[in-house]
């Protein structure tokens, strides 16, 4: 009960880089500059898929659903960077930190299964287009997407539960910008091996289970893709596909790396970098493949300036 309560009272430092203080304005502009970009990109993302009655299929209902979870993936963590780089001392809260944690690991776990039934989408709008409205109709939708939020949620509370149960024993030095798990894990003063095992176990769930069906559902759909005769129809085909094929590479890449690579001292700030590209750079990048690669999004966005433009005569 001591501990606990030392605990609770306790303020972290999140040391991020303080060892390299040439670093502190570049990445407060990089940090700065992506989250404006992503509250933007991704508001407008959400934007044209409600208000564009074209878009109301599964397929932006779920990128939408990707849009505001990029939304609240970086607004759980770059306020906070941002602050604590203009700041002397680079300070969290211990409540601060428990929140921090639970959202960034319940959205980061939201995500692989939300990318992984976006997945399961294009494949039945590709290889079953017959029976696809049946199949997606708006009742199943909801039911995929409430399936991700609840296992994202249920595994942050079990991860942040077993994470917060550690002894600390007097350690307050988080080595990195935010509060997650590996970095928690190495301030406790006892064995924590069977906890890293059961990570390591959940990891593989949520990680490469989700990305193996992906990969599955990507050869089937290449396969085929390949097999149409018109070369419209299979530009259109891939571009839309490979948007969301390259947000899976860049998400699940950089995730994997994280969780599933053995710990190695020399992989200290690589892990911060890693940790910053799929909590930052990725959510920006987001809206940006889907905008660039789709022609429908695009159309859409026009159609809705078009709209604002008049209003504002």
């Amino acid at each position: 009960m001591s501990v606990a309560n030392e605990s609770i009272s306790r303020e972290f430092i999140l040391l991020g880089f303080s060892d390299r203080p040439w670093l502190e304005l570049p990445l407060f502009v990089v940090f700065l500059v992506s989250y404006i970009l992503t509250i933007f990109g991704n508001m407008m993302i959400i934007l044209v898929s409600r208000l564009d009655s074209t878009l109301h299929t599964p397929m932006y209902f779920f990128l939408t659903n990707l849009s505001l979870l990029d939304l609240c993936y970086t607004t759980s963590t770059v306020p906070q960077m941002l602050i604590n780089i203009c700041s002397t001392r680079k300070v969290i809260s211990y409540g601060g930190c428990v929140v921090q944690l639970f959202i960034f690991l319940a959205l980061g776990s939201t995500e692989c299964f939300l990318l992984g039934v976006m997945s399961l989408d294009r494949f039945l709008a590709i290889c079953r287009p017959l029976h696809y409205s049946v199949i997606m109709h708006q009742r199943r939708c909801l039911h995929l997407a409430a399936a991700c939020w609840i296992s994202g949620f249920s595994n942050s509370v079990l991860q942040s539960t077993w994470t917060l149960q550690m002894p600390l024993c007097g350690h307050k030095e988080v080595d990195h910008f935010l509060c997650e798990i590996p970095a928690l894990l190495k301030l406790s003063c006892v064995d924590t091996m069977a906890i890293k095992s059961e990570q390591f176990f959940i990891s593989v769930v949520f990680l490469l289970i989700p990305v193996t069906l992906i990969l599955i559902s990507y050869a089937f759909i290449v396969q085929v893709v390949l097999k149409i005769r018109s070369a419209e129809c299979r530009r259109k085909a891939f571009g839309t596909c490979g948007s969301h094929l390259i947000v899976v590479v860049l998400f699940y890449g950089t995730a994997i790396y994280m969780y599933l690579q053995p710990p190695s001292p020399s992989s200290k700030d690589q892990g911060k970098m890693v940790s910053l590209f799929y909590g930052i750079i990725t959510p920006m990048l987001n809206p940006l493949i889907y905008t660039l690669r789709n022609e429908e999004v695009k159309g859409a966005f026009k159609r809705l300036m078009k709209r604002i433009i008049l209003i504002g005569k």
